[in-house]
């Protein structure tokens, strides 16, 4: 079959997408991905075709002009927003949908708007997902507002918010919908639901409906090997603390590396600090023989050397924490807005983390006290490997393709 995979967003959002694009061009389907141009050479490395769509919305987030935009008064963000952040949209709707008229399956994140015109071909479409931000549930409030009080009688509700994006944006899809003459007014019509997520972390909420499917993570492997000089640090001694706050900017209260520096005298412990936007001031740390400090690492390759991980609770590397067996520590950076939060707080309960804290609250002396915990604490250990071991057992990739290969898909 020719199968479309579209998807927007950070890294987070697209590697999944590869590495299931990547299975099913294996498995003898021709694979299509379409995402923003920036991660050309990042889907090309899984050997499946590229279509770029002109949306590059995290250079344009952090571009002088889009940082003068989110500043500026609501008059300037929507002036903004008609003239330059719309144009984008339905540019990268016009891209999609083309590929996905020539496609026998489409795979999509909610993220692309393709709700917008599932209806033309509802028996082709399925929201592939690796966050259960979409369907209601009672069980619990929407994940995108972790960090907010949300009383449980009001959890359903919550998940208006996520589905009412295509409305909020009604002037992009419907410059797009024009354009290729369909029907100004539509719904967004049902379709299925495929999840990248382990069902032994997080149980399909018994109210979902029943073609909704949990099916495991969408586990990859690099072609990357661990450098040289990282094969011996990791040599060198006792297991080391990770730490990494992924790829987006944020700003903690404290001074991060003082604090860093702080771990490997108290409790005399090695530390790997993976860099990112946000922490890109390391100069206290790279002379420290028991920090190594590294630009990016292939985390499969990387997490079952180290002890246990501090991190920002992305489900990306949440899932290969589960992966490797780790314990962890989510110190959330997109807060109160944002699934960071969720996903801490659900590993805490499920007894494989120390309690989550956005590092906009962190203090240094809590993040001492929690990294403590979580190096002394042993039962997070016995319940991380106990954890390893079921969700290594899922096969999310070749339970995602069972699905999609079903026939009532297409």
């Amino acid at each position: 079959m020719k199968i479309a995979i579209l998807t927007l967003g950070t890294r987070g959002d697209v590697q999944p997408y590869a590495v299931l694009g990547q299975a099913l061009k294996l498995r003898g389907h021709r694979v299509t991905l379409s995402t923003a141009k920036n991660f050309e050479q990042l889907v090309k490395s899984y050997d499946i075709d590229f279509v770029p769509v002109e949306a590059d919305f995290q250079e344009l987030l952090n571009s002088d002009k889009g940082k003068k935009m989110m500043k500026g008064n609501p008059f300037v963000i929507w002036r903004n927003l008609n003239t330059w952040v719309y144009p984008l949209i339905t540019n990268s709707l016009i891209e999609f949908y083309t590929l996905a008229r020539k496609s026998d399956i489409v795979l999509y994140h909610v993220k692309t708007l393709a709700d917008s015109f599932a209806d033309q071909f509802p028996e082709k479409m399925i929201r592939a997902s690796v966050l259960p931000i979409v369907e209601p549930t009672t069980q619990f409030a929407n994940p995108a507002l972790s960090g907010l009080p949300i009383p449980r009688f009001l959890y359903r509700l919550t998940y208006t918010f996520s589905n009412l994006s295509v409305k909020l944006l009604s002037k992009p899809v419907g410059r797009f919908r024009a354009k290729f003459d369909l029907p100004k007014k539509y719904c967004v019509h049902s379709v299925r639901n495929i999840y990248g997520i382990s069902p032994a972390f997080l149980a399909v909420p018994h109210d979902f409906p029943k073609q909704s499917k949990f099916t495991g993570f969408w586990f990859g492997t690099s072609k990357e090997e661990l450098d040289e000089e990282m094969v011996a640090f990791l040599n060198e001694g006792e297991p080391p603390l990770l730490l990494t706050f992924g790829s987006m900017p944020f700003k903690a209260r404290f001074d991060l590396q003082h604090a860093i520096l702080k771990l490997t005298e108290e409790f005399g412990t090695r530390i790997i600090v993976v860099k990112g936007w946000g922490l890109d001031q390391t100069e206290r740390l790279e002379h420290n023989p028991r920090i190594k400090v590294i630009a990016s690492a292939p985390y499969e390759k990387l997490f079952p050397f180290a002890k246990a991980i501090i991190h920002h609770g992305g489900i990306g590397t949440t899932a290969e924490c589960l992966r490797a067996g780790k314990p962890f520590m989510v110190c959330p950076i997109l807060y109160p807005l944002g699934d960071q939060k969720f996903w801490g707080q659900h590993a805490l309960k499920k007894g494989i983390a120390v309690k989550p804290v956005p590092i906009t609250k962190m203090t240094e002396k809590v993040f001492l006290e929690r990294v403590g915990e979580l190096l002394r604490n042993e039962s997070l250990y016995n319940n991380a490997r106990q954890m390893q071991q079921l969700v290594n057992n899922e096969n999310g990739l070749e339970n995602t393709i069972r699905e999609i290969e079903k026939r009532e898909c297409f």
